[in-house]
């Protein structure tokens, strides 16, 4: 290894920017060259009734496994498969109603010449993805997509750094392509994304995260104001709701309606329930989505939401620390 020159912030700086510009500029060059390959690739894949096999060696090997996963989880069933490990037995995995995906920037690497011819006769169809349009692979594929750079970013011109942004980029470029194609809407993203924010969001709902049963606070219709604030400390809600005998919600007297009484100099001793508490409140399903919950709550500057069925009975409550908690906020 060659004597390294001085390190100055300005150099590596002036490196960073360097990289930045020609691998945006290998993508910009990229979006020009999209044609009616990109198309046919697209309706291959549409028409696909098996999964998309996505493969590739080295670096390409790493960026076809990125790019398997994002098809994966925007609503193309895809999955990755190393070419040396094909060859060994893997490729058993592969059928006639697969689309194959080879990743080689120079189109040339022989283990995915190796396995290839197989997935051909197999009666799979074959997307390839690289440098060369010239190249083994490009000339075998039933879809050539041109991904070749310029240069690299390397200033050996030899680590694959260019070459292998471009090449995510047209497979995140086919990837959402298809999403568009399929209609694959927000909710489909949360159910295959049940463990990340926007699941949560999408599919918690108000049922999951409601407080019921005796964690729920509330008073019969008729009761006296005393006692309506001693079931608000003892529950911990800043609310309590109130209750009419056949069930149905009546009312929520808060906290906060609580601080305006002592504001007005009212004496609370002689209060019934009934003549300071909010008719009509909000409320929310408890079918419904928690994220709903989190829009009322927002619109209206509450911090609380009680659950009603549909003949308005209290089935429970929510709190805005309920949702935090929940992750649903």
């Amino acid at each position: 290894m060659s004597e390294s020159t001085a390190v100055t912030p300005e150099r590596l700086l002036g490196r960073a920017r360097e990289v930045l510009r020609i691998e945006a500029e290998a993508v910009a060059h990229l979006a020009e060259r999209v044609d009616g390959s990109f198309v046919e690739a697209c309706r291959l894949v549409l028409a696909c009734t098996g999964r998309v096999v996505v493969s590739g060696i080295g670096k390409s090997g790493h960026v076809a496994r990125k790019v398997a996963a994002t098809l994966a989880s925007t609503g193309t069933p895809a999955f990755f498969v190393h070419p040396a490990e094909a060859s060994h037995g893997d490729l058993g995995m592969v059928t006639r109603d697969d689309v194959f995906v080879a990743l080689s920037n120079s189109g040339s690497t022989a283990e995915l010449l190796t396995i290839v011819p197989v997935v051909k006769r197999q009666g799979a169809r074959l997307i390839a993805i690289t440098g060369d349009p010239g190249s083994p692979l490009a000339r075998l594929a039933d879809v050539h997509l041109h991904a070749a750079v310029d240069r690299e970013a390397c200033p050996l011109n030899l680590a694959p750094t260019a070459s292998t942004t471009a090449t995510l980029a047209l497979g995140d470029a086919l990837a959402v392509a298809l999403l568009d194609a399929r209609g694959f809407g927000p909710m489909d993203f949360a159910l295959s994304h049940p463990g990340g924010a926007l699941g949560r969001r999408l599919l918690t709902r108000v049922v999951d995260v409601m407080r019921s049963g005796e964690t729920l606070p509330r008073m019969p219709a008729g009761a006296r104001l005393v006692d309506a604030i001693l079931e608000i400390t003892r529950k911990r809600m800043g609310m309590t709701a109130i209750v009419a005998d056949d069930g149905r919600l009546a009312g929520i007297f808060t906290d906060g309606d609580l601080r305006r009484l002592i504001e007005q100099g009212r004496d609370l001793r002689g209060l019934c329930i009934d003549e300071v508490m909010t008719r009509a409140p909000a409320t929310i399903d408890a079918q419904a989505l928690a994220a709903e919950a989190v829009r009322i709550m927002e619109e209206r500057r509450i911090s609380q939401l009680l659950v009603v069925d549909a003949e308005r009975r209290l089935a429970g409550a929510l709190h805005i620390h309920d949702l935090l908690t929940a992750k649903v906020v």
